[in-house]
Order: structure tokens, then sequence, then C-alpha cells
């Protein structure tokens, strides 16, 4: 589908792919998440993780200025709501309740992520906001003759969030976690800022590490051997099985052997070997770094072994970005815990439009409400953080 402008050609693709990579990634490459890169996007499509079958359904919005790419947009048409890590299902009760149909929806996010920092993507020197108006005209054009319900993006950059809210999206309100390096000298120096309790438990779930025979490796880029790969994947699958329903197992084994092939330069994984097998970890977590940010992504193990989880998850990967000088560890979705560990809650701010104005209307009715009980959530986490002091 092609529409053109004055000025720009705007044209919908089916699959990343159709965009050449080093045209996509001048646009993605400075920007701060990693997650909407091109090789991270095509290896979710073509290891066949994100597809059609699975309920995604890519429809990437891209403009041109004169045969060069000057914005573009990751986009999926969605027929139901899992992978999203923003619960709308209240939406869509709502919605079946007053008889629309709320499936499909256009959704914009890097999927089945809930990391922040979704955004247009746009050329150096372009105006931004001029582009950004053109580009979601074309998403109300593309909804109305597709009948989609509505558009949503999730996750969004909290500088570029503004301009859609400007043009009439809501915003919806919900909390994440993040982890910020003071300019720590070491995880000791981190550990200060803690109660005296707490930073006993700390080290002691530190110590179990040693007690059980466990040795934690960090493994970044061209160290992490090939023969990992396969079993993070196990571990991965073994993780969201264990969630039952509530898990999120989207990803197969070529997704990991892709980025692994493609995608490794952006990588670290945290190996947990026991003193029985140096070969291979009893447990394993993938976290994906890009610049001052370091972002969890997955994690599993053979076996439950006291204090893994938070050592692999959390307390390691805190040690590598104190020693690499990176400011900021988001962890991912979930777990209160995270609070006692010193990570801090913050909101994120997902975006959307209905096209009936029903739902329009109740949800900018009630919005403002919605948000005000989640940032009092946000504060009350935050009450509990363990730390000696407040700041």
């Amino acid at each position: 589908m092609v529409h053109a402008t004055q000025e720009y050609t705007l044209q919908w693709v089916r699959r990343i792919a159709e965009v050449d990579q080093q045209d996509w990634d001048l646009l993605a490459e400075p920007l701060k998440t990693p997650l909407l890169e091109w090789e991270w996007l095509n290896q979710l499509e073509e290891s066949g993780s994100i597809a059609p079958e699975a309920g995604w359904h890519p429809r990437h919005l891209t403009v041109w200025n004169d045969g060069r790419l000057a914005a573009a947009a990751p986009l999926y048409i969605k027929t139901h709501s899992a992978g999203e890590f923003v619960f709308d299902h209240i939406w869509a009760e709502l919605a079946g309740k007053l008889g629309i149909r709320y499936y499909p929806k256009l959704v914009g996010m890097s999927p089945v992520t809930p990391i922040t920092g979704y955004r247009f993507l746009v050329a150096p020197g372009e105006d931004e906001p001029g582009l950004t108006r053109i580009m979601l005209d074309a998403v109300d054009r593309f909804c109305t003759e597709n009948t989609l319900s509505g558009c949503s993006f999730l996750f969004s950059d909290p500088k570029w969030q503004e301009i859609p809210a400007r043009l009439g999206y809501l915003k919806w309100l919900h909390q994440s976690f993040i982890w910020e390096n003071r300019d720590f000298d070491s995880f000791d120096d981190y550990l200060d800022l803690f109660k005296t309790n707490q930073r006993r438990n700390i080290r002691r779930e530190r110590k179990m590490m040693a007690k059980q025979g466990i040795r934690l490796e960090a493994l970044e880029g061209d160290a992490i051997p090939h023969r990992l790969i396969p079993l993070m994947y196990r571990y991965y699958e073994s993780t969201n099985d264990q969630h039952g329903p509530w898990g999120c197992k989207y990803l197969n084994p070529t997704f990991f052997e892709g980025i692994y092939r493609r995608y490794r330069h952006r990588m670290l994984v945290i190996a947990a070997y026991h003193r029985a097998n140096a070969d291979l970890p009893v447990g394993m977590s993938l976290l994906i770094h890009k610049g001052e940010q370091l972002l969890g992504r997955y994690w599993g193990a053979a076996a439950q072994i006291r204090d893994l989880h938070f050592n692999a998850c959390y307390y390691r990967p805190i040690e590598w970005a104190i020693e690499k000088g990176v400011r900021y560890f988001d962890p991912g979705a979930g777990g209160l815990h995270k609070t006692r560990r010193g990570f801090r809650g913050i909101g994120n701010y997902s975006l959307h439009k209905f096209y009936d104005h029903r739902l329009e209307y109740l949800m900018r009715a009630h919005i403002g409400e919605i948000n005000e009980m989640e940032q009092d959530h946000i504060d009350s986490l935050n009450q509990d953080l363990p730390f000696a002091r407040r700041e």
C-alpha cells in the first residue's frame, strides 16, 4: 500500500526484510533502545516467532523522501492481546459488552518485549512533529480502511510520546522497575545504600552461590560459546511453561540461533556453573545492552537452586553494569521482590486511540483516575525501598 503527500511517499510493508537494513538502522542506531534495530526485529519475524500464525501480522509504515528513508514505524495487526504486557483486557471486555468488535487492532511496540523506548524512527534533520502527524494520519486511514478497532503504542519513549498525546492519543500509566547506577565504584559501594538488615540479606544470598558450589560468569559478545544457545532456549521454554497460561512463550530455537549469529554484540549471558559440571551451566540469564542501558530478557535453570534467580538476574548484572559504567538496568516485567533488591518503581505510558466514539469517550472519562491509582501504587512501592536514606 503506497500513499503520497507533496513531499513524502508512504508505504506499508509486510516484512521488515523489505526495508534495507542499513537504511533502517541509520534511523534506529542513534536511539537509546536496541530493540527497534533492524536485526532484532528481523530475527523475530524470520524465525517465525512473530508471525500471522501467532496472531502478529507485521505492517510496518515507512516514509520516503526522494528515495531516502525519512521515517519508519514497526507496527503489527493483532488478533489478541497476549505478549503485549499492557493488559487491556478490561477494554476488550467493555467493548464486548457494548457490542463493539475489539480485535483486530493495530499495535506499535517491540514485540513481546516490555521495555520502554517505542517511538517512530525519524531521520536526523527531518521535522519530527510534522512527520509524526503525517504518519498518524496514515495510521488513521489504515485502521479505518481495514476496520481495526484502534491503535496503541506500548512502552512509549518518554519524549516522543508527547507528540501523539498532543494529537489526541490517550496516555495510560503502567508500573515498571529500574536500577540506576549512581557512579558506584563496586557492588559493595551499591550495598552501602541499604539498611543494615537488607544489606546483610543480599550478602547472604550472594554467598549462597559459593556454598552450593555455584560460580557465575558474565559472558558478552564473541565470548559467548555457541553451545550455550540451545540450552538458553530450553531454559527460556521451561520458565514460560512454569507460568502456564500466563507465560509468554513466543520465541523459538531459530530466534535464539539468529540473535546469536547476527546480534550477539548486544548480548550478555550470565552463566551459572556448578563445580560438578564445568561445561554446561545449571542456570542462565540473557540480557541485551546498548550504550548506557542494560535490559533483562530471559532466564531459566535446570532445577530450583536457592537464590540463583536473584544472583543471575539481578546481582551479577548489576555488578557487570557497575564494571562497565552502564547507567540504567531494566530487569523486565513483574516481580515485587525487585524492590527488595533496590529496583525503583517508575511509570511508563502506553498511548491509545479508539475509532469507536463510545470506547474513546469511556477511556477519556476514566483514564485520569486510573492513572492516579497506578501512580499511588508506584509511590507505595518506592516507600518500601530498603535504603538507609531517601533521596
